[in-house]
């Protein structure tokens, strides 16, 4: 995902190029499956009206990365994100600016009922 949020768009070769640049080994097959998996997901889309196929993202990092982390928080902590913000405060893994951003949110969230 990072690859084609970074370049736009790409083709497969190139996918596999980037991703395994010192491989002796070929991965056409497990960059095709990769790639299959996040179209079945929606996550990217293919361009088949060239001769070409072209894959690009249709999620952004942001929506890409909450949903990952609503699968993590139900795998974890039964779907709570709670327990997995506080060990991200205790912790200090969170800087001053995404701190105050999430205090944005809260108080957008408390406003609005």
């Amino acid at each position: 995902m990072t690859l084609l949020w970074d370049s736009g768009q790409l083709t497969a070769r190139r996918i596999r190029e980037l991703l395994y640049a010192d491989s002796k080994k070929a991965q056409h097959g497990t960059v095709q499956r990769l790639l299959q998996s996040l179209e079945e997901k929606q996550f990217i889309h293919r361009d088949r009206s060239l001769g070409i196929q072209l894959f690009s993202a249709c999620i952004s990092r942001e929506a890409y990365g909450g949903t990952q982390l609503e699968t993590l928080a139900n795998k974890l902590t039964e779907g709570s994100i709670a327990p997995l913000l506080t060990h991200l405060l205790v912790e200090k893994k969170l800087g001053k600016a995404e701190i105050n951003r999430l205090r944005e949110i809260l108080e957008e969230a408390q406003k609005s009922g």
